[in-house]
C-alpha cells in the first residue's frame, strides 16, 4: 500500500510537460488497438484479417498529431470541460478525413470504408473515457495526499453550482452534496452530487459524511439567512459562508472566498435602504470635519462621506497611528474610485478649542460629526477624570469652536448607555447631550443635534472578536451574566443613519436609531460556538468542547440597555430613526455645571465630579452603588424582565 501511495505521489508530482508526453505515448499505443477493434466490429470477427496491416500503424501516426493540433494535449486533465470535447471531435474528424484521403490516393482494396467511421466513434469514446478516468484518478490521488474537508453547499442555485466548480479545482474542500429548500430541486443531481432537503442534510451529518456547511446564498436577505443559520446551529457541523453578492459584483471578493458566518447574519433584520436626499444634504459639495476619525464609527463616517461627494474631509484624531492609517486608507479609496476629495489630517485633541476653531475657519467647515469619545465602560469607570474631560469638556469645546467658526451643523454621536446610566461613560455622554440641547435652546446659528444608538459590530471592545478568539483557543467563553442583553447594529448601517439623522435636525433634537431586537449575549456566545463546529460543555453535555463561564457584571455595567427614557419617542420621516422627547436644562445651569466640572478636574476631586454627574444626569447611580441585585431592583417599572433576545 505504501508503494502504491508513493507511485500516486510520483504521478501527481510530474511536471506539466512530462504529463503531456505520458498522455501522447499512451495514445500512440492505444489507437492501434482502437483501429483493430473498429475493424473487428465491422467484419464481425474477434480476430479479423486486416487487408492492409500498415493501417494499424497509420492510425496513431495520423490521429495523435491531429489531436495535438486541435489542442487536446494542452488542456489540463483535472480541469477538462467543453473545450476538450470540441478538441476530441475536431481531432478525430480530421483523422477520419485523413484516412479517407489515404484510401483515395493509395487504394484500400478489401478494407470497408465504414471501418473509419467506426474508428472515429470508438476513438472519441476512448478519449472521453480515458480522460474522465484519469481526471477521477487525479482527484482521488490528491485526496490521498491531503484529506479534504467534506462540505455540503446550502443553495443549489447558480451561486452554489459556481461555488462547487470553484472548490473542485482546489485541494481543501470536497463537495459531497447540495441542500435546498425548494422541493422541485430536492432529489435531483448536480455534477454527480445529490440535492438534499434539510432532513437529508441532518441524516448526512449524523452519518458523519459532512464536516462543514457552506452558505451559498449571497443575494438572500438577512432574515432568510437567519432562518437557515438557526437550523444549522443545531447540527454538529461548522457553518461558513461565501461573500455577499454586492462584494462579489464590485470585485471586493470572489465567490470561492470562504469565511466564517458574519455575526450580522444572526441579527435577522434587513437594513432599510438609505434615503439619498438625507445622505447628501450635509455632505455633497461641502467641507466636512470628523472628530475621532480613527475610531470605529469615525472611520466609517469618513468612508461614507468620501463616497458622497464632499469637497473636503478634515480628519481630527489624537492617536497618531490611527490618523495615519485612516488618511492612507482614504487616499487609496479616493484614488481607486477616481474621487476628487481634499483630505486634511489634523493631529490633536477635541479638548483644544482654539485648534478646532482655527481648523474650522481655515478649511471653511460646513458640517461636523463629533465621534470622538472615550466609550470603554470599565476603563472610563476607572478613569472618571479622563472621561469627563474628553466626553463633556471636549464636546463643549468642539461645539463652541464650531459655533464660533460659523459651522452649519454639529452632530454628536451618542450612545444608549446615556439612558439611565449606571456608569461614568454613560453619564458623561448624557451630560454632553444636555450641553448641546442647552446651546441649541439659547439660540445659535449652528444646528446642534445628537444621534443615540447601541453597540456596533466590530467596534473596539466588541464581544464578537473576543468570543471568536476565545473559541479558537479552546475556551472558555466568558459572559458577564446569563441575562445580559445588548442591541447591535453594523457599523456601515449605523454610520449611514447618523448622517441621515443629522440632515433632519432643526436644532436640539435627540435622534434614536431603531436597533431592532436585543440580543442575549449568552445566546450569541452559544450560537458562535455551534457555528464554528463545536459543542457547549455544560451540565447537560459534560463532554462538550467549549465551556461558557460567567465573569460577573463589570463596574458600571447594566443587564440591558435602553434607547429612550420610557416611551417618549416619536417617529420621523425615516422609518429607522425616532426622535426622543426628553427634558433639557437651561443654558445658565449648564454653564454653571461646566464651570464646576472644570474646578473638580483641576483639584482632582472625584467625589465632587461624581456628585455633579448625579445632580445633572437623570437616573445616574455611581458604579460603587451598583451590583447585579441593585441593577435588578433598578429596572424601570414597565419592563421588569430583560427584553427577549432575537436569538432566544
Amino acid at each position: 500500500m505504501e508503494q502504491f501511495e508513493r507511485c500516486n505521489h510520483w504521478l501527481v508530482g510530474l511536471s506539466r510537460t512530462a504529463k503531456q508526453w505520458l498522455m501522447i505515448i499512451a495514445d500512440l499505443f492505444a489507437f492501434p488497438l482502437v483501429f483493430i477493434v473498429a475493424y473487428a466490429v465491422r467484419v464481425g470477427d474477434i480476430t479479423p484479417s486486416i487487408a492492409q496491416p500498415w493501417l494499424i500503424l497509420l492510425a496513431p501516426l495520423l490521429t495523435v498529431p491531429f489531436l495535438y493540433a486541435a489542442g487536446l494535449y494542452r488542456a489540463m486533465v483535472r480541469y477538462l470541460g467543453g473545450e476538450a470535447v470540441i478538441a476530441i471531435f475536431t481531432g478525430m474528424t480530421m483523422a477520419m478525413v485523413g484516412f479517407a484521403a489515404s484510401g483515395t490516393f493509395v487504394g484500400l482494396e478489401g478494407t470497408p470504408r465504414s471501418v473509419f467511421i467506426i474508428y472515429w466513434a470508438l476513438g472519441m469514446l476512448y478519449l472521453g473515457a480515458s480522460r474522465f478516468l484519469v481526471r477521477r484518478y487525479l482527484f482521488w490521488a490528491l485526496h490521498l495526499r491531503q484529506r479534504q474537508e467534506r462540505v455540503a453547499i446550502f443553495g443549489a442555485g447558480d451561486s452554489g453550482i459556481q461555488l462547487a466548480m470553484a472548490l473542485s479545482s482546489g485541494q481543501q474542500y470536497q463537495t459531497v452534496a447540495f441542500v435546498d429548500d425548494l422541493r422541485g430541486y430536492q432529489g435531483s443531481i448536480i455534477q454527480g452530487m445529490p440535492i438534499l432537503s434539510r432532513q437529508g442534510l441532518q441524516r448526512y451529518v449524523e452519518q458523519g459524511r459532512i464536516d462543514t456547511v457552506l452558505l451559498a446564498m449571497p443575494s438572500a436577505s438577512r432574515s432568510q439567512r437567519l432562518r437557515v443559520i438557526t437550523f444549522l446551529e443545531k447540527l454538529p457541523v461548522k457553518v461558513k459562508s461565501v461573500p455577499a453578492l454586492h462584494d462579489i459584483v464590485s470585485g471586493k471578493a470572489r465567490l470561492e472566498q470562504i469565511r466564517d458566518v458574519a455575526i450580522e447574519d444572526l441579527l435577522g433584520r434587513d437594513p432599510v435602504p438609505p434615503q439619498g436626499n438625507l445622505l447628501d444634504a450635509c455632505i455633497a459639495g461641502k467641507n466636512v470635519l470628523v472628530t475621532g476619525a480613527g475610531g470605529s464609527i469615525g472611520s466609517e463616517l469618513c468612508r461614507q462621506i468620501a463616497k458622497l461627494g464632499a469637497c473636503r474631509l478634515v480628519l481630527v484624531e489624537h492617536n497618531e497611528f490611527g490618523l495615519y492609517s485612516m488618511e492612507r486608507e482614504l487616499a487609496e479609496l479616493v484614488a481607486e474610485a477616481d474621487i476628487h476629495l481634499d483630505i486634511v489630517p489634523i493631529l490633536g485633541s477635541v479638548v483644544s478649542r482654539g485648534l478646532l476653531e482655527s481648523v474650522c475657519r481655515r478649511y471653511h467647515v460646513h458640517t461636523v460629526y463629533h465621534a470622538a469619545a472615550y466609550k470603554h465602560v470599565p476603563l472610563v469607570e476607572m478613569n472618571p477624570f479622563s472621561g469627563v474631560r474628553n466626553n463633556i469638556i471636549g464636546t463643549f469645546a468642539a461645539a463652541e469652536a464650531a459655533e464660533a467658526a460659523g459651522v452649519e451643523r454639529f452632530i454628536l454621536v451618542s450612545t444608549d448607555k446615556a439612558v439611565r446610566p449606571t456608569n461614568v461613560m454613560g453619564a458623561t455622554k448624557r451630560f454632553a447631550e444636555l450641553v448641546l440641547q442647552a446651546m441649541a435652546a439659547r439660540g445659535s446659528t449652528t444646528v446642534f443635534s445628537m444621534v443615540r444608538f447601541g453597540n456596533v459590530l466590530g467596534s473596539s471592545g466588541s464581544v464578537v472578536p473576543l468570543f471568536r478568539e476565545q473559541i479558537n483557543q479552546g475556551g472558555p467563553v466568558t459572559v458577564t451574566h446569563p441575562d445580559v442583553t445588548r442591541y447591535f447594529m453594523t457599523i456601515p448601517e449605523a454610520s449611514q443613519l447618523v448622517i441621515q439623522a443629522g440632515s433632519m435636525a432643526e436644532g436640539g433634537e435627540v435622534f434614536v436609531l431603531d436597533m431592532g431586537e436585543p440580543v442575549r449575549i449568552f445566546d450569541l456566545a452559544t450560537a458562535m460556538i455551534h457555528l464554528m463546529g463545536y459543542s457547549v460543555r455544560d451540565e447537560k453535555n459534560p463532554q462538550g468542547d467549549i465551556e461558557v463561564e460567567y465573569s460577573g457584571l463589570r463596574p458600571g455595567e447594566k443587564l440591558y440597555e435602553e434607547l429612550l427614557f420610557g416611551d417618549d419617542g416619536v417617529g420621523t420621516r425615516h422609518p429607522m430613526i425616532m426622535q426622543a422627547r426628553e427634558a433639557s436644562l437651561p443654558w445658565a445651569e449648564i454653564e454653571k455645571a461646566l464651570d464646576a466640572c472644570r474646578d473638580a478636574l483641576e483639584t482632582g476631586d472625584e467625589k465632587a465630579l461624581v456628585a455633579l454627574l448625579r445632580r445633572y444626569v437623570k437616573g445616574y447611580a455611581p458604579a460603587a452603588h451598583c451590583s447585579v441585585e441593585g441593577l435588578l431592583e433598578r429596572q424601570p417599572e414597565p419592563r421588569v424582565e430583560p427584553p427577549r433576545s432575537v436569538l432566544h
